[in-house]
């Protein structure tokens, strides 16, 4: 067992990150400015998006994104119950109504087939809003169909999937000529790039220009301008808006993170296949799968225990884990089973058959590009051992 306790999740930051933050003191200029103007255009080539916009979450990039769709009040989005609450609280914020979509089961993403099921008894549908789950796409070919025959803008919550893809496309280009569509990345201090808090928003240069003004309390020139050189101080609000933009010294840590971010990655695919292979024989395990055709992120790994095959539920699970030395996690209990929305729409668990069934299975080990080779055979001979000890 280890001596000293493995964390689930911490930031893999280093010198580089370090020494752009104190040339971002140096500066003179800490909030949104030429760092975030950098960053917004690094990470635009990186994805191959038309327009970039760094923002400080990726729920406000959610929120800006439906705002600048012409989302509002009477309106209903589809998304998916296993999501963190964010995604729900973007389409609240709005004045629209979230509606559920329950889940694929392969993938525990939005199920494409049973959306359209859905907007077939969905007459006010605005949008359609997928999560990429732990860093698997979602089947986006399917949903572009659907959003372009029903008029749809699809808003895509990428906050697990850097950098992943769907088919030849990376995750954060979609730009389809007749479609409105967005796609927000976080930043947070455990994602696979992190600027500690933050966020970026992708899409149609129209689009995150109306995002931007939004994102900047509604002001028709942001402060950076303004106060530069041969800048005015002039400037007129045509919105109320947030305020929502990233600093400078956030953007400091993203510009070196994303020069990171492919051998990040590697590492990443390279635990995961291991894991995959260790566990893959165990019946009382489900392990996720790459879906064909596409390039999974990694973000999460997420064993399903067959509980059938165990005499502990998934928290004792996670306890065991603890007594090993071992940091784990669940992602997500469903929104619809949390107070505030079982309560607001009278959602019944049952309702989303998939997602109540997976959730008390769902459990996330460590996966970061700073786990050395013991400290992933520790995990293994952990799961293992708590099988061997548990078993029914």
């Amino acid at each position: 067992m280890r001596s000293r306790f493995l964390p689930f999740a911490p930031p893999c930051v280093g010198p580089e990150e370090a020494e752009e933050l104190l040339d971002t003191l140096r500066s003179n200029w800490l909030t949104a400015g030429p760092k975030v103007k950098a960053f917004e255009s690094a990470f635009g080539e990186f994805v191959s998006a038309p327009a970039a916009l760094a923002l400080n979450s990726c729920s406000a990039g959610l929120h800006s994104a439906l705002h600048a769709a012409g989302v509002g009040a009477g309106d209903t989005v589809l998304t998916t119950p296993l999501t963190f609450a964010s995604t729900l609280h973007a389409i609240e914020h709005v004045g629209a109504r979230p509606v559920l979509v329950d889940l694929d089961p392969s993938t525990l993403n939005l199920d494409a087939d049973k959306a359209r099921q859905t907007l077939a008894q969905t007459p006010a549908a605005k949008a359609i809003l997928p999560v990429h789950y732990a860093g698997q796409p979602c089947q986006m070919e399917s949903l572009v169909e659907l959003c372009l025959e029903r008029n749809l803008a699809l808003v895509e919550d990428a906050a697990h999937a850097l950098p992943a893809r769907d088919g030849d496309r990376m995750i954060g280009s979609l730009a389809h000529p007749d479609l409105v569509c967005f796609t927000s990345f976080s930043f947070y201090a455990t994602k696979n790039l992190t600027t500690g808090e933050g966020g970026m928003l992708t899409g149609h240069a129209e689009g995150i220009a109306k995002a931007r003004t939004f994102a900047q309390h509604g002001l028709s020139t942001p402060g950076w301008q303004r106060d530069a050189g041969a800048g005015s101080w002039d400037y007129e609000v045509t919105e109320c808006g947030f305020k929502y933009n990233m600093s400078d010294l956030q953007a400091a840590i993203g510009l070196r993170q994303l020069e990171k971010l492919p051998g990040f990655h590697d590492r990443r695919v390279q635990i995961a296949a291991r894991y995959s292979a260790a566990f893959e024989a165990a019946d009382a395990l489900e392990i996720p799968r790459e879906r064909t055709g596409s390039q999974h992120a990694w973000h999460l790994y997420v064993l399903r225990l067959n509980l059938d095959c165990l005499r502990i539920d998934r928290n004792q699970f996670l306890a065991e884990l603890r007594a090993r030395n071992i940091g784990a996690s669940v992602h997500f209990k469903p929104v619809h089973m949390h107070p505030y929305y079982r309560d607001r729409y009278h959602w019944e668990a049952q309702s989303m058959p998939t997602a109540l069934s997976v959730w008390p299975r769902l459990l996330s080990i460590p996966i970061y590009p700073h786990m050395t080779d013991a400290d992933v055979e520790s995990v293994i001979e952990a799961v293992q051992d708590i099988l061997a000890v548990h078993r029914r």
